[in-house]
């Protein structure tokens, strides 16, 4: 056994017992008295071996990744391999929800007393509705918005409230769509890898974006769809800054940044990648008018129809302490999140995140695509550690986080023997979909 698998396998081993400390620290403090509000700490589930009409799909999906997914990911022409990611990332997600089967894992997930659909008859004035937004997100206030609803801004359910319009309403109809549109981001984390580092880093990175455990949490939250578009905003804006149609790209980047504001409060956390892309693009100065005049098109747009986004958060801060926030320990969920961050991003992710720091610390005799790609990668790991440190994500951080912790998963391309970790990474996402019934 060579020194880098050693100490990979000892970054994996820690990770571990990260997990396992959560989990039996969570076990204790529930049985004292359960301030925690999860069935199977540290992750919103509970315990519950099952099989289902998704489980020959997603082992299928798996071993087809396993096998052919390096070797397909080297030699297909680039825009077939970002099709075929978005294609094989889709049928891995739909398989996994389907282990739940079809009701229960995606045409009701998005249909529960939490959720945005059971809002959409509220929205048949949508600028009234808008308007008087901010008046229904506290617990006390009349026809308080469900959870989900209060604990994001209106682009979120108008999302939903769209798709309904155009005919497509229903649990399954949102299930489809969320998980169709989330896919995307492996695509999209492609395409940010080949202009920012290099195409055989962002090849090599491809199974890995594909075969992901946080899967089981995309399918279906809309968390995912989220995560999807705040990639194409950050890959927008690596092919700005690299001089691929840099005015349309620019624009495109900014009116994605500024919807993500309305999608999710905590999405503002993307300005560090954003920051760290126009740190390794060239023409960061040309664009940036561009990206600012983009970048304003949606919250000028909800401001105009009176929602107001910072009134709405404060609000929202008090309507987080009012509910389960208000109780959930910030001693064990600052750490225990992470132990989350482990089972969403495997143990690829975690080896790769070692060899990450390993060439970071080599610095200058690293090659220069590794070095902007571990800086990309550092970028995505303090979005998640802000996110953190803000106490304003104790526990669900697996679906919540889903849109920091996508840019880890690229650290698999750094490693050696890769059908050996997609084996690993696979047989997580199984045993996770497999053994709990997840919240999301």
């Amino acid at each position: 056994m060579n020194r880098d698998l050693r100490r990979d396998l000892y970054a994996v081993a820690a990770a571990a017992l990260l997990v396992v400390t959560a989990a039996l620290t969570g076990i204790a403090i529930k049985r004292a008295k359960d301030v925690l509000h999860v069935g199977w700490p540290p992750l919103y589930a509970n315990w519950g071996p099952h099989v289902g009409p998704g489980t020959p799909a997603a082992v299928t999906v798996a071993i087809a990744v396993v096998a052919y997914g390096p070797s397909l990911a080297a030699r297909l022409p680039w825009r077939p391999l970002l099709w075929t990611s978005w294609a094989t990332a889709m049928a891995w997600t739909f398989s996994l929800a389907l282990i739940d089967g079809w009701h229960r894992g995606i045409a009701r997930r998005l249909t529960t007393g939490y959720e945005y659909l059971q809002v959409i008859d509220r929205f048949q004035d949508i600028p009234d509705t808008l308007r008087d937004f901010t008046q229904h997100i506290l617990i006390g206030s009349p026809d308080n918005w469900p959870a989900h609803v209060a604990g994001h801004p209106p682009g979120a359910t108008l999302t939903f409230v769209l798709l309904d319009r155009i005919g497509l309403g229903g649990g399954a109809w949102a299930g489809v769509f969320v998980i169709t549109a989330g896919a995307t981001a492996a695509a999209a984390v492609l395409v940010t890898l080949r202009a920012l580092a290099s195409e055989a880093l962002a090849r090599r990175a491809a199974p890995f974006l594909v075969l992901a455990p946080a899967a089981v949490w995309a399918g279906t939250s809309a968390d995912g769809y989220f995560a999807a578009l705040a990639a194409w905003a950050v890959a927008f804006l690596a092919l700005a800054v690299t001089g691929h149609r840099p005015r349309a790209t620019a624009l495109a980047s900014g009116l994605l940044f500024g919807l993500t504001a309305y999608l999710s409060y905590g999405l503002t956390l993307l300005a560090v990648i954003a920051g760290a892309v126009l740190l390794l693009g060239s023409r960061r100065l040309r664009i940036l008018p561009y990206v600012i005049a983009g970048l304003a098109v949606v919250p000028v747009a909800f401001t105009v129809v009176g929602f107001n986004w910072w009134e709405a958060y404060h609000l929202l801060v008090e309507r987080y302490y009012q509910g389960a926030g208000g109780f959930r320990p910030y001693g064990y969920w600052v750490w225990a999140n992470l132990a989350c961050t482990v089972l969403v991003v495997g143990p690829a992710t975690v080896a790769g995140l070692r060899r990450t720091g390993a060439l970071l610390i080599r610095w200058r005799a690293s090659p220069d695509a590794e070095r902007r790609m571990g800086l990309l990668l550092c970028a995505a790991l303090l979005m998640l550690l802000v996110a953190d440190l803000s106490g304003m994500s104790k526990a669900e951080t697996e679906r919540i986080w889903l849109p920091f912790a996508l840019w880890l998963l690229a650290a698999g391309a750094f490693l050696d023997r890769p059908r050996v970790w997609l084996t690993a990474q696979a047989a997580l996402g199984l045993l996770l979909n497999h053994l709990l019934l997840t919240g999301w």
